[in-house]
């Protein structure tokens, strides 16, 4: 694995589906956060100190998952099922300043920006531009968080796709060309005038995304496709198969390591692998029952979080492949039944772990380095998605 130079981090930003509190050494400077929580049935988004306390209550258009924006100060909620994405400003703006950032705290708000069009699903940030595939029109949909109209990438047909820029390209799913409705079967390189670039290159059941640094990489059923930015021109794409040792499976979500070049997916229903791209490493980390969710460190890049359906929250070496603490946290969330149903999510940030509980309407609070429950935060509705806004700044 190599370093990865994450341009959002390097303003001390650790963005990720949960918080963290404390204070820095200097007395000038803090670590701030605040919650962003979406239910999981009702159309509300809920923030939230780190302490518990609300702040603000936000209703939506319909039920949403959540996604950070470009600047790390706007969150976005996307409504699949009410055609609409919609911004919130978190109130937390980090500013860069070269050595250090400027933090400043304001009072949240739900903004007249949104995104329409029939069922947005794929939300990817990269190079400073959000990519929104709406899946029941087969077009992506290329913002810039400053505004403007967005650039439309039109696609064969409606498709569970997906579409991300690589400086000033842009990479778009091919649907399968028989059966839309099944997953896409690769991608295709498009310049700035939407004219093909290259040809065509195969990634069969294309299903998740993720980038660490500039490298990105797509989840296939024979590997991961590695798209690499070159300059100005088109981006280079690289086939990664499984290695031979690995059991059958397949990874259907990835994420990006910051810190670390490296990526982390799911592989099969308990199991997660480890993706060293520059050496084609494939690290496979057996869990004890089914994985829920799963969530990377940004300060501690080599550790991984993974919620098993039994209820534990574990902590696993990417680098070793071992599984370093566990944590009995819930009752038990079965993997049995209809994919959306209420189960945890969590994230890290700073030193401490946040897991959503949608049953109790809790959310547990884990320090890192003792690897045991500090706190839990109650709250209205059933607590589900969850992002944290904030990182270390002076204030001014």
């Amino acid at each position: 694995m190599i370093p990865a130079s994450l341009p959002a981090r390097s303003l001390g930003l650790a963005l990720g589906l949960c918080a963290a509190s404390g204070f820095a050494a200097s007395a000038d400077e803090n670590e701030t956060w605040r919650l962003v929580v979406a239910d999981h049935s009702a159309p509300v988004v809920r923030i939230l100190e780190t302490d518990g306390a609300p702040t603000a209550t936000f209703d939506i258009e319909g039920p949403a998952s959540l996604a950070p924006g470009p600047s790390g100060t706007i969150v976005y909620a996307i409504q699949s099922d009410a055609d609409i994405v919609q911004a919130i400003d978190s109130g937390i703006v980090l500013s860069d300043h070269g050595d250090h950032a400027d933090l400043k705290v304001e009072a949240p708000r739900l903004l007249d920006t949104a995104m329409t069009g029939e069922r947005p699903v794929h939300f990817v940030v990269h190079d400073g531009k959000i990519a929104v595939f709406y899946d029941g029109e087969g077009v992506a949909r290329i913002y810039s968080e400053r505004g403007g109209e967005p650039r439309v990438i039109e696609t064969a047909a409606p498709h569970h796709g997906v579409a991300a820029t690589i400086g000033r390209h842009v990479i778009v799913s091919i649907p399968h060309p028989e059966h839309p409705s099944e997953l896409p079967v690769g991608i295709r390189v498009l310049d700035t005038s939407g004219v093909q670039v290259g040809e065509d290159h195969a990634c069969p059941d294309l299903h998740g995304e993720a980038a660490s640094g500039s490298l990105m990489a797509l989840a296939c059923a024979t590997g991961v496709l590695l798209v690499r930015p070159d300059g100005d021109g088109p981006p280079k794409v690289e086939h990664l198969a499984y290695a031979s040792d690995l059991p059958e499976g397949k990874s259907t979500t990835l994420l990006g390591a910051s810190g670390l070049q490296y990526f982390v997916g799911n592989y099969g229903p308990d199991a997660i692998v480890a993706i060293d791209p520059s050496s084609g490493k494939f690290t496979r980390v057996q869990l004890p029952t089914r994985r829920v969710h799963f969530a990377m460190d940004g300060e501690r890049p080599q550790l991984v979080y993974v919620f098993t359906e039994d209820g534990s929250l574990h902590k696993i070496n990417a680098l070793t492949g071992r599984v370093d603490a566990s944590l009995a946290l819930t009752g038990p969330y079965s993997m049995d039944g209809h994919w959306r149903d209420p189960r945890p999510r969590l994230a890290v940030a700073g030193d401490e772990v946040f897991v959503t509980d949608p049953t109790p309407g809790v959310i547990h609070v884990v320090d890192i380095e003792e690897f045991a429950k500090d706190r839990e935060m109650k709250v209205d509705g059933m607590p589900y998605t969850i992002i944290a806004i904030g990182g270390h700044g002076e204030h001014h």
